[in-house]
């Protein structure tokens, strides 16, 4: 996750349809003197309450334009997971004025490419073309976003396809499926964090054409939209094509998002199982941890450092303790600050063929305990902090990650600071506070420990 700062303040739009915020962020920050944003990015509203953002970039002829909605599989219906995503591929069924399969034709046909995607928190659907044919597919997106169709004759087809992406990337796959059941095993099979994004085969086949548009209506509203354009495109003609094509969306008001907390304590705090299609043990081990929007929101950026000093490769704890002794192929920590709602911190390891599991386990246990113990250490705090930021420049190097950036924080309820400022937030992290958040997290009894074993029988 790369998060940053506010060139130009939202403009208000009318109270009863705008966005509400979520309960609680990290405290307000003030980036240092000269610091500039990444992105530049301007931020306004329109009457009915869909927020825009345009970060400019003349370096190619190219325009790219994301539509986000501040809702994805952590807002499915409890029983039927999978709503949003099958809701994302019906979005393609056509709208009043563009047939069905001829927004992707027509995008095409001008060279530019488009899909959809969607994340926990966000369902996004983008288009890639020429600079000039940004009014093309503004209007198409305009269209769909209005008057989608979902013809009820394309839900089983597409269930079908549905069903056959899951079976492709998650039933095919022995350390997807793996990791699947441990997000249960973490969170509860039925908590919005411990379902998977795609849906579980049984709710899959449970959804209806009214789920659909019961999805749509509660979730699909401009209030609960951010639009955002980047590329090369004149600011004033950007604004009069925005105002022209979404600016007779109708107004409704938002949801307020309802992500319940985690459980207590994990359904189970270890979990087990076996493969005949792997040779290699893969270890997970996940707790739950406070983000940018739940829990102690400070401890969020710390968290981030702490993930890189763990497990980044080639310097880390994990690395020197696993990989340069033999005994794991791979180590890896991750982290992301910006969810909505809680968090998870993780670490995972590949064993080397011929490395018990109990040894692997009581290495990293070892890392972990001697970090909680002793600290973070300042050197290698001031490491991390160094490479990670080195990525903010590579951020700058296309316009691809400009929309997909600024676009998650907002439809996720997080100002644009977060995004256009997040080298800064980096590195006013502490040493000590690097260790505050590694206790507050990794010492906590809310986590879970997973072996994916090869079938010794």
């Amino acid at each position: 996750m790369i998060s940053m700062t506010r060139r130009a303040a939202l403009a208000s739009a009318a109270a009863a349809v705008a966005a509400p915020p979520l309960a609680r962020h990290a405290a307000a920050f003030t980036p240092p003197p000269g610091e500039r944003p990444l992105f530049g990015a301007r931020i306004w509203s329109l009457p009915n309450g869909m927020r825009v953002a345009f970060a400019p970039s003349r370096r190619i002829p190219v325009i790219m334009q994301y539509m986000f909605y501040g809702a994805g599989g952590g807002e499915d219906p409890q029983g039927i997971s999978g709503v949003a995503h099958y809701m994302e591929h019906m979005m393609f069924k056509g709208s009043r004025n563009v047939p069905n399969g001829a927004l992707s034709q027509r995008v095409a046909r001008e060279g530019g490419n488009d899909n959809a995607f969607t994340s926990r928190d966000v369902t996004a659907y983008y288009q890639q073309v020429e600079a000039s044919r940004l009014a093309l597919v503004m209007g198409m997106e305009a269209d769909r976003f209005a008057f989608p169709l979902f013809p009820a004759d394309d839900m089983e087809p597409e269930r079908l396809v549905v069903l056959e992406e899951r079976r492709q990337r998650t039933d095919a796959n022995p350390r997807a499926l793996f990791r699947e059941e441990f997000q249960a095993a973490l969170w509860g099979r039925q908590h919005w964090h411990g379902r998977p994004i795609i849906g579980w085969p049984d709710e899959i086949r449970a959804i209806r054409h009214a789920d659909l548009l019961a999805f749509h209506e509660r979730w699909y509203a401009p209030a609960n939209a951010v639009l955002v354009i980047a590329g090369d495109a004149e600011e004033g003609e950007l604004t009069r094509l925005v105002e022209q094509h979404y600016g007779g969306v109708a107004a409704r008001p938002a949801q307020a998002r309802d992500r319940p907390a985690p459980p207590a304590a994990p359904p189970e705090r270890r979990l087990v199982t076996r493969s005949r299609a792997i040779t290699e043990a893969t270890y997970l081990r996940s707790w739950v941890a406070p983000s940018l929007t739940w829990g102690d929101a400070d401890h969020a950026w710390a968290l981030e450092v702490l993930a890189h000093l763990l497990g980044s490769g080639q310097g880390s704890l994990m690395h020197e303790a696993l990989i340069e002794t033999g005994l794991a192929t791979s180590a890896n920590a991750g982290f992301d600050a910006d969810n909505v709602g809680a968090g998870e911190f993780s670490i995972s390891a590949i064993a080397r063929r011929g490395t018990a599991p109990e040894a692997l386990e009581a290495a990293t246990d070892a890392v972990i305990a001697r970090l909680l113990q002793g600290g973070a250490e300042p050197e290698r705090v001031a490491r991390s902090i160094r490479q990670i930021t080195a990525g903010a420049l590579l951020a700058l190097d296309g316009i691809g990650a400009a929309p997909r950036l600024i676009g998650n924080a907002l439809a996720s309820g997080l100002p644009i600071e977060t995004v256009e400022f997040w080298p800064a937030r980096i590195r006013a992290v502490t040493p000590e506070q690097v260790t505050a958040a590694a206790r507050a997290v990794l010492a906590a009894p809310r986590d879970c420990v997973g072996w994916l074993l090869p079938e010794t029988a």
